[in-house]
């Protein structure tokens, strides 16, 4: 989850005694985060930046006094917590996209329950053989069926778990989203379940032969496969919103002394229809049942409110499966809101970077935080998802060569777009020492540093005695109690990197995005020193090489201008100069390469817009147009391969990716139509829409996202493509041929990946450093292959991923790279030859390592 609280979950367990008053919540450990057994229930506690959602999820076997125990269960935590969660019902198999964001590697669904005696995920055990069938493309499900063959079919993708190995089986019709997310997948449970220690293969369906070694294994437990696979399957898509334009608003009251439904209105709604005596019921044509819950309604209303929207699903006869979500007044969910023409919100401010807080029953007021009352009121502490007013002890650490080195604190706050980071957080709480572990990911950190940070990170936990909360912080996505650490002086550095020795390149000009009203949510994000990326609301800091320019927007407040002013201070000791907007001077536009448009729509300026960016992936599998929400939009989640849909209420943007199929890419604008016509709101056919190409994004499509990047998915002046997530490349590593030696072969370290034609052969050659992946035609076996003669290149099997004794003789290990041809040269680092060496040398080395050949 975001923010400082990992998503909680309980399993309803019930006593021996079976009676239901003893119905009761039993913590999951958290390497079993992801698995649901499917007798049992579940509720998850999930706390973000600005909101706390609590689900339960309910098995397909799950009996009916464990249902109604979650059910009782949910609604007090909700009271414990003041009212402000949004409650949410989950059906297995049918969980909204919300609840399966949570879990980016995908769910698991295990047989049995609690009283048939399974536990829950317990590390380090390997006894175990399982047949996991791996289904969904944006969000991953994985389903406990028969080990056999009859179970397999020629469109999905299968995980043979046999403990110490895990056989991953690629349907010839499985496309390359989904062999990556099983891959994910696997990775997730080698990490959680099996500390590390388990060995991944993967075998292409289509190419079986290939795989000798692997297809041995899985054919010793399997037995030999007769007849045809099954045809593909059809991908269910209960995860998918649909639209539908028969919305009706019911009331719920208890004037009359019990409870009574009533219709109040249909579609358009409108806000002034919502009293706070009331409770009410927005049903969407049966594909999801909201519930609303007024801060004056009584106690009895708001109590019965989850169980009046399940009876009224089995009173319409709706499915059992249908979506229910439950939210108090000031606390509703963007997609609440979307149903209502115009929605307002009570002490609407300008500009932004002003916070709201949630307060008892769900009131939403801006109100400055004050620390003093964390201890006094633990709710105040969930809701603002500080442990503490952030001035305990702080040590931090960077991964350099893969191994931890201290910083000194005069450094603490700099964090660099190309290191890896541990930040150890120790505070007091009732006089016992507490722990908090954040572990920072730059987005161009090497895989090899990103993997040695997470090994580090499990190090330094057990150290500790397993006590630190870890917390996985991707840049651009920190946390609030993590900027509160930094005291409003938090500066993140696109590229780079901050250690000592390594001289970066110098940038010229250098241009800070300023974000934050106060010391505990101010961070300053480095972006593009272009004209282009200011933006009217924010307060941005450019430095030269003889002065700071503060450039105020006409957007800011005075908050923002007055913590800009000391992230300014820290960033340098030259001189200062304030800009307004407007009145720059000639110098200010030249250090930015030339004066051009900027976000600067006026409507930014006026009160923030009643209705929330939101953004859907497209689909139309089933013939009619369908929607996935994507929740806490970044510019990480636009998809290549998908037709994005982003709602700013008064336009619509179509964003085409680079590798979307052609048929979506040509409907996309009848998508965009069909998605205006069919709002619950009512809204203006004749809304602008705008189609955007992956690439190519104007301003007034970047400026609804955070720190955009606007060369992403360009080419830099030196031929190198902009490099992708680590996630991106893991399927070229996970190919064919992967073969496997009996299971008397050494288990590989924390991070391997068995690659194509890897042949794991009890030997003597050191394995690869940790997070290394075995890359094509890998032979772990002492190379005998004989020096090349004058002018030769040797094939990339021979260099890549070798240790010095593995190269053949004569090749200098630190110059691997003069012995590939331009051809393989150019497919492994990106770029060409002469490109290559007018690198510098720490990005040259940068490069080599990702490519294997450092």
């Amino acid at each position: 989850s975001t923010g400082l609280y990992s998503s909680l979950h309980w399993v309803i367990q019930q006593s021996p005694l079976g009676i239901y008053t003893n119905m009761k919540m039993v913590p999951v450990p958290d390497q079993a985060f992801g698995n649901f057994f499917e007798g049992d229930c579940y509720i998850v506690l999930y706390a973000s930046s600005n909101s706390m959602d609590i689900h339960y999820w309910i098995g397909n076997s799950s009996s009916q006094d464990e249902q109604g125990a979650a059910a009782i269960l949910v609604t007090q935590l909700d009271e414990f917590l003041g009212g402000s969660p949004v409650q949410h019902r989950e059906v297995q198999a049918a969980e909204s996209s919300k609840f399966r964001s949570y879990f980016r590697n995908g769910l698991i669904y295990k047989k049995g329950g609690v009283e048939s005696g399974f536990r829950h995920v317990e590390s380090n055990v390997y006894n175990i053989l399982r047949l996991l069938h791996i289904k969904g493309r944006k969000h991953v499900t994985a389903t406990e069926v028969e080990v056999s063959w009859s179970s397999f079919n020629s469109g999905d993708v299968f995980l043979l778990d046999m403990g110490k190995v895990i056989v991953q089986w690629n349907g010839p019709q499985s496309n390359r989203s989904e062999k990556l997310k099983a891959v994910l997948l696997a990775q997730d449970i080698r990490d959680r379940e099996r500390g590390g220690r388990a060995q991944i293969g993967v075998v292409e369906g289509g190419d079986e032969e290939d795989s000798p070694e692997l297809m041995k294994i899985m054919r010793a437990v399997l037995g030999q496969r007769s007849g045809k696979l099954k045809e593909a399957e059809p991908d269910d898509t209960p995860d998918y919103h649909q639209q539908t334009a028969n919305i009706k608003l019911y009331n719920v009251s208890d004037e009359s002394g019990k409870l009574v439904v009533q219709e109040v209105a249909m579609q358009p709604l409108t806000q002034d229809l919502l009293h706070s005596t009331d409770c009410y019921i927005v049903d969407q044509g049966g594909s999801s049942v909201l519930v609303w819950k007024g801060k004056e309604a009584s106690v009895e209303e708001r109590r019965s409110a989850l169980g009046r929207a399940v009876g009224f699903i089995k009173a319409k006869n709706y499915a059992s499966s249908t979506n229910v979500e439950v939210m108090a007044e000031g606390g509703e969910s963007a997609m609440f809101k979307h149903l209502f023409i115009s929605w307002t919100e009570k002490g609407q401010t300008k500009g932004l970077g002003n916070v709201y807080t949630t307060g008892k029953i769900a009131k939403v007021e801006q109100v400055k935080f004050d620390v003093m009352e964390l201890h006094a009121r633990p709710e105040l502490a969930a809701q603002q998802r500080m442990v503490d007013d952030a001035s305990g002890q702080v040590q931090i650490w960077r991964i350099e060569d893969l191994e931890l080195r201290e910083l000194h604190p005069s450094s603490f706050g700099q964090f660099y777009g190309g290191d890896c980071y541990l930040v150890l957080y120790t505070y007091k709480r009732a006089n016992k020492l507490q722990y908090i572990l954040y572990m920072w990911q730059g987005r161009h950190a090497t895989q090899d540093e990103i993997t040695s940070c997470a090994y580090q990170a499990v190090a330094m936990d057990n150290k500790y005695s397993g006590v630190p909360v870890q917390v996985r912080v991707v840049m651009g996505k920190e946390p609030r109690h993590f900027l509160a650490i930094f005291k409003g002086k938090l500066i993140i550095f696109e590229g780079g990197t901050g250690r000592a020795g390594v001289t970066n390149p110098s940038p010229g000009a250098r241009l800070f995005q300023v974000r934050g009203t106060h010391e505990m949510n101010t961070r300053a994000t480095e972006v593009p020193a272009r004209s282009s990326s200011l933006n009217t609301n924010d307060v941005f800091l450019l430095k030269t090489d003889h002065t700071i320019y503060l450039w105020y927007g006409k957007g800011c407040s005075g908050d923002e201008r007055e913590m800009a002013k000391a992230v300014a201070d820290v960033l340098s000791r030259q001189d200062k100069q304030v800009v307004m907007e407007g009145q720059e001077p000639a110098e200010f536009w030249v250090a930015l390469g030339g004066k051009a448009p900027y976000a600067c729509d006026k409507r930014l300026q006026k009160e923030e817009t009643p209705h929330s960016p939101r953004l859907f992936e497209c689909s139309n599998q089933t013939g009619r147009f369908r929607m996935t929400e994507v929740e806490d939009l970044t510019q990480e989640d636009l998809d290549q391969d998908d037709v994005m849909l982003l709602d700013t209420w008064e336009e619509i943007f179509l964003w085409i990716g680079r590798s979307a199929n052609e048929y979506e890419t040509k409907e996309a604008c009848n998508s965009a139509l069909e998605y205006l016509r069919t709002h619950p709101a009512g809204r203006d056919p004749d809304t602008p829409i705008i189609s955007v190409k992956q690439g190519y994004e104007p301003l007034t499509f970047t400026g609804w996202f955070n720190a955009w990047d606007p060369h992403k998915w360009s080419v830099s002046r030196a031929g190198i493509p902009y490099q992708p997530s680590p996630l991106e490349g893991k399927l070229d590593y996970l190919g064919p041929s992967t073969t496997l030696a009996p299971s008397t072969t050494p288990a590989p370290r924390t991070g391997e990946y068995l690659g194509p034609s890897t042949t794991l052969a009890p030997s003597t050659t050191p394995a690869p450093r940790t997070g290394e992946y075995l890359g094509p035609s890998t032979t772990l076996a002492p190379s005998t292959t004989p020096a090349p003669r004058t002018g030769e290149y040797l094939g990339p099997e021979l260099l890549l991923n070798k240790s010095p004794k593995e190269l053949p003789k004569g090749v200098d290990p630190n110059r691997r790279e003069d012995y590939l041809s331009d051809v393989d040269l150019e497919n492994l680092l990106g770029c060409s030859r002469s490109g290559f060496q007018r690198l510098p040398k720490w990005r040259q080395n940068d490069l080599k390592k990702k490519a294997g050949l450092f």
